[in-house]
């Protein structure tokens, strides 16, 4: 499979666009590794007190895999449907991105009941409590109606309704970066702006707001379709400059200092007050701009050392982070089942350093399992894993 998936958009004064046809676009090797990474440890990161999740983003920065899967998706988007649009037309892009919306809606409606099943297999109160079960149980009829609305979630299964209603507005998105980039980007910084000032969100349910607020984790989604179009060759060009590196190194540190000053005390001191008064709070549920800033340096970094030409490894770590990438919507949710799974175990063994490791190492390989199985039978029925 090809790298060099690039969907151009070039505008005119008549706003016409100029599309690759479907045929011609090829796969980018480089999401579906950054995908299978972002799923490994999103599957560690979900089994608590697990030493393994030392490995993983979260512990060395302001961002985490919420940041890589929300960006990929955009830019996976744009590149899938970009060429739905030329070959097809308005119509059957809307349909198709109407289609993967429903298939993710369907994912957590799924995801849900097999997640209560495995909660009421374990027979105690705690887990009922720990992963928001208990209040299906005892209110189901309102339970399964906010479910169906998205507004019910279990623990660990937020991202899955932000995802829908990104894609669902996706081709409305699209059609405004027609007009313009200023055009789409516009609404989306000032929405953003007024999250990050009023604090607006979507309702949950039985209280509080939605974890991932798709008002504010929207601009990420927007930027990723951006960097999918050929317009933003010249940012993409800077972002691999000596400087662009450079800086994005040092805002790198400074983060990993930060971060690490919340384990370790000596940091704490070290770090000025003032610095902290603008850092803080690291908002995850309205993508703080302390995070959108480390997810956008750690995007300059890997574009310098994983670059368009980049045709993937033969090695059997990548083959397996690839096939991951391929089949993400199935093994995000394999892996909340695994990590309910992982942390049971854990909690009724030892939980010594060797459990945590074989636990980590075992639902690895069972995701890797699974989602080579999917890729096989998805080329014996003659079919390509999709872009997303």
């Amino acid at each position: 499979m090809k790298v060099d998936s690039i969907v151009s958009i070039q505008l005119d004064s008549k706003a016409r666009l100029r599309l690759p046809q479907k045929e011609e676009i090829h796969r980018d090797l480089r999401l579906d590794v950054c995908r299978g990474v972002a799923l490994w440890f999103v599957f560690v990161d979900h089994v608590p007190n697990n030493i393994v999740s030392w490995l993983t983003l979260r512990n060395y920065g302001f961002s985490d895999a919420t940041e890589v899967f929300v960006f990929i998706s955009g830019y996976t988007c744009m590149i899938a449907y970009g060429g739905v649009l030329k070959s097809q037309g308005w119509v059957a892009m809307s349909l198709h991105a109407l289609r993967r919306s429903w298939q993710i809606y369907t994912a957590f409606l799924l995801l849900l009941i097999f997640y209560l099943i495995l909660v009421q297999s374990l027979d105690h109160s705690r887990y009922l409590d720990e992963t928001n079960a208990a209040v299906f149980f005892k209110h189901p009829g309102a339970a399964i109606l906010h479910a169906s609305l998205m507004q019910y979630r279990l623990v660990n299964t937020d991202i899955l309704p932000l995802f829908v209603l990104l894609h669902l507005g996706f081709p409305a998105l699209l059609w405004l970066f027609t007009r313009s980039t200023v055009v789409a980007f516009a609404p989306s910084i000032l929405l953003y702006i007024f999250v990050q000032i009023f604090g607006i969100n979507l309702l949950a349910w039985p209280h509080g707001d939605w974890y991932f607020n798709p008002l504010a984790w929207q601009i990420l989604f927007i930027f990723g379709i951006w960097c999918a179009m050929e317009e933003s060759a010249p940012i993409r060009k800077i972002a691999r400059s000596p400087t662009a590196v450079t800086v994005s190194g040092l805002y790198l540190i400074l983060s990993l200092i930060v971060v690490l000053s919340w384990q370790i005390d000596v940091l704490d001191k070290v770090i000025p007050q003032t610095l902290l008064n603008l850092i803080y709070p690291i908002d995850k549920s309205n993508l703080s701009p302390a995070r959108l800033l480390h997810f956008i340096a750690l995007a300059c970094i890997a574009t310098r050392l994983m670059p368009r030409s980049w045709r993937g490894s033969s090695s059997l770590l990548a083959i397996a982070l690839i096939r991951c990438g391929e089949n993400s919507l199935t093994i995000f949710c394999l892996s909340i089942l695994l990590s309910l799974i992982g942390t049971v175990v854990m909690e009724n063994t030892s939980g010594t350093v060797l459990m945590q490791v074989l636990i980590s190492v075992a639902g690895i390989t069972i995701m890797v399992a699974v989602a080579t199985l999917l890729t096989w039978a998805a080329k014996l029925e003659g079919r390509k894993p999709q872009l997303f």
